[in-house]
């Protein structure tokens, strides 16, 4: 075997993306309050960037002179604080003897008196520490510590006491059991048998709320039965026994199987319904996250429709000065080059900014003048849409369409709206017309609201009735739609 050594030359193309043409697709791709703390560590991290609305620059001679004045006022402060410290010495045991005497001249009875505080007082001071203890973030109290909070009450012993706390660690949100007893049995291991575990189970299902500790939605429901429940003894037999054909309104099959009236089926079904099945919920906390448009739509006076960027709380960007004029002067290599790095960095992210304004503005007005309908007339008037046509009518790629409308919102006479809310496919009307989907579920809602529940429409007839609107659908789409809006089956909707 040889080995040889040779050099060739080969010509390629490939594709790499500048620095700054990423750092410009990133910052487009930013919502807005993403862009705000974004802005905010570039203003902590280089020194060369400020905000030019709130920043007011100052020479250097005139930076010196306000460090010195500080330096002067502190040392000022403190040699007062150390004068009053020395005078409160010297006064401390004069101050002493004063109300020595003035407790041997008073009765003590006079004293107490006028000591005492009066019951206006007390009710201020109790309505003050009301008021800041209520003002305290307290940390809401999570389904787990509520239950061993209760379960600590059982006079269980050690072993049992410590199997229960596991238990209900092994809850899940809904306060259901998130594998089955034996399973949950084995893994804990111990001096723990099956009947332990069925027992200390029995004991956290007695505990509050009613429900929790279920190993399924019918043991769920059946625990919160309580013999004082009207229809105690019907909800028993229809849950132990025809939950799944209650679930699928099978009302005429649970009638000869139970001999129950549908009458009588329906008032039980009423008051199943105030039944929690997910009694573990209600200890979740929900954050509610704002959501603050990026753009605003208003319309002009001649009746268009046009897009404002909203910019009002991003900071105004712009180079230091000082650090322009360092460079003039002439500095060392090193601050220079670092000084110039920064500066580079800076034009960079003010150039990308200003150009996610452009882009989002262009994006955005040729989405609005697509559905201008809409702003007009509602949402029943949305067009189909697809983001190659805004691309080609901006000229950027489609990819660019994308990032610009991506967690983007947009506020409009109509509401606050994802622009992602404005693209969609649709279909053709008999006439030739294009619909969008948008209109297509606001029509299948439309219909089944106006059906006969005692005759709810099949697929087909939905089918049928889409036809007679215009509408030429096949049954698996108006079928895929139906699900998609969880609008249940002919079955399910058919009211006895």
């Amino acid at each position: 075997m040889q080995l040889n050594f040779s050099q060739q030359m080969r010509m390629s193309q490939q594709m790499k993306l500048a620095p700054r043409m990423i750092q410009s697709m990133e910052i487009l791709q930013l919502p807005y309050l993403a862009l705000q703390e974004r802005i905010e560590q570039e203003l902590e991290d280089n020194v060369t960037l400020i905000d030019g609305g709130t920043m007011k620059e100052t020479s250097e001679t005139e930076r010196d002179l306000e460090i010195e004045r500080a330096r002067e006022e502190a040392n000022e402060k403190q040699t007062e604080e150390k004068e009053l410290l020395v005078d409160n010495d010297h006064g401390n045991d004069a101050d002493f003897e004063r109300l020595v005497d003035m407790a041997n001249d008073w009765p003590d009875d006079n004293f107490a008196a006028e000591s005492r505080p009066s019951s206006n007082r007390i009710s201020d001071a109790m309505d003050s520490h009301s008021d800041m203890i209520s003002n305290v973030v307290m940390t809401p109290q999570t389904l787990h510590d509520y239950l061993l909070e209760q379960f600590h009450y059982f006079g269980l012993s050690a072993d049992l006491r410590a199997f229960g706390e596991y238990l209900i660690q092994n809850l899940d949100h809904n306060g259901r059991l998130q594998s089955s007893l034996p399973e949950i049995t084995q893994v804990y291991g111990g001096p723990i048998t099956y009947e332990d575990a069925t027992q200390v189970l029995e004991r956290i299902q007695q505990l509050d709320p009613p429900g929790v500790g279920a190993r399924d939605l019918k043991e769920c429901l059946l625990l919160q039965l309580t013999p004082e429940l009207m229809y105690h003894d019907v909800l028993e037999v229809l849950i132990g026994d025809h939950l799944d054909d209650l679930g699928h309104n099978r009302m005429p099959l649970i009638s000869r199987k139970t001999g129950y009236s549908i009458d009588l089926i329906k008032d039980a079904m009423e008051e199943m319904r105030h039944l929690d099945p997910f009694p573990g919920r209600k200890f979740e906390v929900r954050l509610v996250q704002n959501v603050t448009p990026d753009l605003e739509v208003v319309q002009e006076d001649d009746g268009r429709w046009v897009v404002k960027v909203i910019d009002e709380y991003v900071p105004n960007l712009r180079i230091s000065r000082k650090y322009i004029e360092m460079l003039r002067n002439g500095v060392d290599a090193t601050t220079k080059e670092y000084i110039k790095k920064k500066i580079d960095s800076a034009k960079w992210l003010i150039e990308s900014i200003e150009q996610r304004y452009s882009t989002l503005r262009k994006v955005a007005q040729a989405i609005v003048d697509h559905q201008t309908a809409f702003l007009d007339n509602g949402p029943e008037f949305i067009h189909p849409l697809k983001m190659q046509q805004v691309a080609d009518q901006v000229g950027v790629h489609v990819t660019t369409v994308s990032r610009a409308v991506d967690d983007k919102w947009v506020q409009t006479p109509r509401g606050l709206f994802p622009l992602k809310r404005f693209f969609g496919g649709g279909t053709k009307t008999s006439s030739g017309e294009d619909v969008a989907w948008g209109i297509i579920r606001i029509k299948l809602q439309e219909i089944v609201d106006g059906e006969d529940k005692d005759s709810p429409y099949s697929d087909d007839a939905l089918v049928a009735e889409m036809a007679k609107l215009g509408y030429e659908l096949a049954r698996r789409t108006v079928t895929k739609y139906r699900k998609k809006m969880n609008i249940p089956s002919s079955r399910q909707r058919r009211q006895y």
